[in-house]
């Protein structure tokens, strides 16, 4: 069990370090008394509200009713929008509100989701996602014939702002099963779960602690990667949940100032701590090279849309985390080709202003 002498404090809340690993909010048991339904859908809020029609009516046509689904919005205290009435629009009584009594930011309100769900299993579904029919029907029936497992994962499909079909997630298996331990491996290198297909027992996050606040775009890959080690995962390869993709968004700002790469550092940094030290090193290399060819095709991408200085500091903060010789290759084929184009320069007036980026589908990110 984690020892006193390692608590600390964030948004009020006490953390617990356990030995060899860094801090994670702790997630308390619920009270023995407490009625619990199968499952908890809870809906973590912030300037969505105008997707959230959608969101919430994708969930209440699967409804199974109050005893087998909770079902809340967790609202972060939006301010450019009213999902509070929304909620009560679309859910009719059916689905609770909750509006934080102070901003959280992103990791406390995802925490404060876990805390609320009263469910055995909890998903974390964002306001701007959407799920076909069969989502819950697939992973009861998964739940129920394999109790062993902790988690469950799906195939997820890609859309834009505009809610059309991008694209899909890469495929694990092309049938029902739990998941190989090569997946670990995988999983490690890069980002393969998303919130929007992903089912956690909620006695997993009270073993594990919560998302950790000193992640800011990486928090959910890092979060996957403890419950892969955790507990088994049975993964579901039909595509089951759409994952809305933002071209302009907190995590455009991200990538014009670098910051998007180094926290991908930051998670593979902190992800070495999980295994062994002989298996760290080499995940940690493999994740940080990829980490560095990922970083290399964002740069070209913002080269091309005119943002130069953005790309340099997407480059910089790619090398910072491998210099390896695939990772040079790559940066010396692509600065030719992006110096040859002819990109205007940003205007000054625009230099502020949000990036629209193409946000390739593998890079690790909360969804903001």
């Amino acid at each position: 069990m984690p020892c006193s002498k390692n608590r600390v404090r964030e948004n009020g809340r006490r953390l617990v370090k356990t030995y060899g690993t860094p801090l994670a909010p702790r997630i308390e048991p619920l009270p023995q008394t407490t009625t619990r339904p199968l499952l908890s859908v809870m809906i973590p809020a912030y300037n969505y509200a105008h997707y959230m029609r959608g969101t919430l009516r994708s969930v209440l046509c699967q409804d199974p009713g109050p005893a087998d689904m909770q079902i809340e919005v967790v609202d972060d205290c939006s301010t450019r929008d009213d999902p509070e009435a929304v909620t009560r629009e679309v859910g009719r009584g059916r689905v609770d509100f909750y509006r934080q009594p102070r901003n959280l930011g992103i990791v406390g309100n995802f925490n404060d989701c876990i805390r609320r769900a009263r469910g055995e299993w909890v998903h974390i579904l964002h306001g701007d996602d959407l799920l076909r029919p069969g989502f819950y029907a697939h992973a009861r029936q998964a739940i129920t014939a394999h109790p062993e497992i902790g988690a469950w994962a799906c195939r997820v499909i890609y859309m834009d702002d505009g809610g059309h079909w991008s694209g899909l997630s890469e495929l694990e298996t092309r049938r029902p099963q739990i998941l190989c331990n090569d997946f670990v491996d995988r999983l490690f290198v890069e980002q393969r779960l998303y919130f929007v297909g992903l089912l956690v027992r909620r006695s997993i996050y009270e073993r594990l602690g919560g998302f950790r606040p000193e992640l800011k775009l990486c928090l959910d890959w890092d979060m996957w990667k403890r419950i892969a080690l955790a507990t088994p995962i049975f993964y579901d390869p039909e595509p089951l949940a759409c994952f809305r993709l933002h071209p302009v968004s907190a995590y455009a700002s991200s990538v014009r100032t670098g910051e998007s790469v180094a926290d991908e550092r930051r998670a593979i940094g902190i992800a070495h701590t999980y295994v062994p030290s002989a298996r760290a090193a080499q995940l940690r290399r493999a994740a940080l090279k990829a980490a560095g060819i990922r970083a290399v095709r964002t740069a070209r991408q913002q080269w091309r849309l005119g943002y130069r200085a953005a790309a340099l500091r997407v480059i910089r903060e790619g090398l910072r985390c491998s210099a390896a010789p695939g990772v040079l290759a790559r940066l010396l084929v692509s600065l030719p080709v992006a110096l040859r184009r002819q990109v205007p320069p940003v205007p000054a007036a625009d230099a502020s202003a949000s990036v629209e980026i193409d946000v390739p589908p593998e890079l690790p990110r909360a969804h903001a």
